[in-house]
């Protein structure tokens, strides 16, 4: 066993000019390189690249019981952070999109504007259709990044878009009801539930840049309020606490996009943030299932698993 495992392994020499050298059958020597495994004459080693991290990654998915994590090899600033984490994004789509996949998408995120920037067009479809979850009006300047986001995505992709045409947070309650009755909201509201995959940024109750420049951010009596009831981040304008339940306030009656019961019927829900003043949100979104798979650095990787 020893000799013709060398011989195939060391040497690299095919089954049948072992077999020939060997006077023995084909076979046979077949049978005695798997009974050669078996016994640990050979034994595999995967040697794992500089930068991928799969037992931070294995780690995380068996203590939140996620479907998946990828932490990208990248910490420092957030401006470093967002780099990384866009680049991740692009390449884990890239490799893992095979087509027919109907992706709902949050407006918002600058996270997910960089994996935009850094995602290369297909050469075949690799999904049906791109929808926003969250209103996409909002200040020009914001409303034309939260528009690229969507349909660059889609470009990329080889899918078509549907935008949400109104804004992701209104004044009042009255005025969400009217727009999600309109019938241009409601023929993108009405592809939610058939949605297989949706693809997020998990927000602090700080909001970004991008948010607060929209003018779709909430203002300082609404964060106020979410901090009475301990809200400590968001997903799509869902407010949750610590340990991941939906916080729920008079500010979700006034969301135009998803509500949390139909978000979390999606079958895979991916979520990508990192950063030190996100550590607490994407703690509490994977604790309550916001998301089941998680993109994120390698800082907030150890500190999700050092508690």
């Amino acid at each position: 066993m020893t000799k013709i495992a060398h011989l195939y392994h060391e040497q690299n020499l095919r089954q049948n000019e072992i077999a020939a050298m060997l006077h023995i059958s084909q076979a046979k020597v077949s049978r005695l390189l798997k009974r050669a495994g078996e016994v640990g004459i050979v034994r595999t080693v995967v040697v794992v690249s500089q930068g991928v991290h799969t037992d931070l990654e294995r780690a995380l998915e068996e203590r939140y019981g996620l479907l998946e994590a990828v932490v990208a090899d990248v910490s420092g600033d957030e401006v470093a952070v967002l780099a990384g984490l866009g680049s991740a994004g692009a390449s884990y789509l890239e490799a893992t999109l095979s087509g027919g996949e109907r992706i709902g998408v949050s407006s918002w995120s600058q996270t997910l504007l960089a994996v935009v920037d850094r995602l290369r067009q297909r050469r075949t479809s690799g999904a049906e259709s791109v929808v926003q979850l969250v209103g996409g009006i909002g200040a020009s300047a914001a409303q034309a990044q939260a528009n690229r986001l969507l349909s660059e995505f889609a470009h990329a992709v080889g899918a078509s878009p549907s935008y949400v045409p109104a804004p992701g947070l209104v004044g009042r309650a009255a005025m969400r009801r009217d727009l999600m009755a309109e019938p241009a909201v409601r023929s993108v509201t009405a592809s939610w539930p058939d949605l297989t995959m949706a693809l997020v940024g998990i927000g602090s109750l700080q909001p970004s840049e991008l948010l607060q420049r929209s003018g779709n951010a909430i203002d300082p009596a609404d964060q106020a309020a979410l901090l009475e009831l301990s809200a400590v981040g968001d997903v799509c304008h869902r407010f949750f606490d610590a340990s991941g339940r939906h916080v729920r306030s008079e500010l979700d009656a006034r969301v135009v996009g998803i509500d949390p019961d139909s978000f979390r019927t999606i079958p895979r829900r991916i979520g990508l943030a990192g950063g030190e003043r996100k550590h607490e949100a994407i703690r509490a979104a994977v604790l309550g299932r916001w998301i089941n798979v998680l993109l994120t650095d390698l800082s907030t990787a150890r500190a999700l698993l050092a508690d």
